[in-house]
């Protein structure tokens, strides 16, 4: 009797180990999808999101369409019909005069559901139409990537998704399939789904990576996590890697940086190359720079200390060997600068620089929001600058319950059926319209893309 209520609670404790897994992954890919076009002086479109609470008993997606005005920074709320069901972690860009929607995921307490469906909202009627792409596409998911190519197709890869296995236990995927979906010209609105297989060197499979358009038109993806699941555990490996997707010669390819390069004296001794840095100090014979390990201490509300472990690689010697002048130009032997592994990370490229801010990782059981900001310069790829550091002080730790109770009981709002969600947000509309020039979207975190 004790052993079958031992085995019991082991099971319980299982089923319970692999909600908390299942969790974290999950919220990793809620990110909401926001797109900015030129009309207007410049609009921000963002649509739908989630409510979520710290201890993530009660959550709720919206199915709202928001335009912030970047002339007058207002937000307008724009009420349009037959658009899509309320959901996150969906991808959304701007094609042409219309934005595009793809994916997402809808969670309850009861069960969640993943979508592969595709949506048109137009600029010029504000009006949503739903897309029957014809062909293989991509299966049901979120958090994946989505841009336009020069050719004006849409590139969709990646993403994340789960499904049932059995009661209580759910199996996460990573996808790292990639597809075009393409309009034909002349077709009224004929689209057109096609897998790809591209050349060159792809991400590892991952999710939560930041996507922008480089200079030369290619898309740059940043960043990024990888789960193990082990019986009973899940680590997360982060990324702070580059990636450029060349759509014309559909090849990846890694972003290597060159390493910054600064003029010094050189001086022989005994026939060995000497370096002197900033300081004075003298160095030995150039070699294999040793990798530098960089600690930080984050300190919690709680007194708790977390400690940040982060190996950096000095860049190593290219291109050939520096001549015999007295003053010539080698590279630094300094340990590079670059964002940590991060996932989440939002990224901008303006004038040819690409900015990426903030993201999250973990430490053991804890997640760490980042707000640190850095900067690369995509036509020179030397090497990373630190705009701000992460500041400790500002961290801000939001601790999870072990609560075992259906959230539905919990009070605010929450996930349901969108039929039943319909009367409660007319009204909150109805409540809102007299105030809609001044209020900001309702849900989590957003990003421009």
């Amino acid at each position: 009797m004790g052993k079958k209520g031992k085995e019991k609670k082991k099971g319980r404790g299982a089923e319970k180990t692999a909600a908390k897994m299942e969790k974290k992954v999950s919220k990793r890919s809620r990110k909401e999808e926001a797109v900015v076009v030129p009309q207007r002086g410049g609009q921000l479109w963002i649509f739908g999101g989630e409510f979520a609470s710290p201890d993530g008993e009660q959550f709720y997606h919206y199915k709202d369409l928001w335009v912030l005005h970047l002339a007058t920074k207002m937000w307008e709320q724009v009420r349009s019909t037959g658009g899509p069901s309320g959901r996150s972690g969906h991808r959304m860009v701007a094609w042409k005069r219309q934005l595009i929607l793809f994916g997402g995921f809808h969670e309850s307490a009861r069960d969640y559901v993943y979508y592969s469906d595709v949506y048109a909202f137009s600029l010029d009627t504000f009006t949503w139409s739903k897309l029957c792409p014809v062909g293989p596409g991509p299966t049901a998911r979120s958090g994946c990537q989505m841009s336009v190519t020069p050719q004006g197709s849409i590139v969709i890869y990646g993403g994340y998704s789960k499904q049932r296995v059995r009661k209580d236990v759910d199996r996460g995927t990573q996808h790292s399939d990639m597809f075009l979906l393409k309009h034909e010209e002349g077709g009224e609105g004929r689209w057109v789904w096609t897998r790809i297989h591209p050349s060159g060197v792809k991400p590892s499979p991952r999710s939560g990576f930041a996507v922008a358009v480089a200079p030369n038109h290619q898309i740059l993806l940043f960043g990024g996590v990888c789960d193990t699941e082990e019986e009973e555990s899940l680590e997360g490996v982060f990324f702070n890697d580059l990636f450029f997707y060349d759509a014309t010669r559909n090849r990846w390819f890694t972003g290597q940086l060159k390493g910054p390069k600064l003029e010094k004296k050189r001086r022989r001794r005994g026939g060995a190359e000497e370096h002197t840095d900033a300081d004075g100090h003298e160095h030995g014979p150039a070699g294999a720079p040793e990798p530098l390990e960089v600690v930080k201490e984050v300190v919690a509300e709680d007194g708790t200390i977390v400690t940040i472990k982060q190996v950096l690689r000095a860049p190593s010697p290219v291109g050939p060997s520096p001549s015999k002048d007295e003053d010539g130009v080698l590279e630094s032997s300094s340990p590079r600068i670059e964002p940590c592994p991060r996932s989440s990370a939002m990224v901008a490229v303006k004038h040819g620089l690409l900015f990426v801010y903030g993201g999250m990782f973990e430490a053991g059981d804890r997640q760490v929001t980042l707000n640190d900001l850095y900067c690369l310069d995509l036509h020179r790829m030397e090497e990373w600058k630190a705009l701000v550091e992460m500041d400790p002080k500002t961290q801000e730790w939001l601790e999870e319950t072990d609560s075992e109770e259906d959230s539905s009981s919990a009070k605010g709002p929450e996930g349901g059926d969108d039929d039943q969600d319909e009367d409660s947000e007319e009204s909150e509309e109805e409540e809102e319209e007299e105030e809609e020039g001044a209020t900001a979207p309702r849900g989590g975190t957003w990003a421009a893309v």
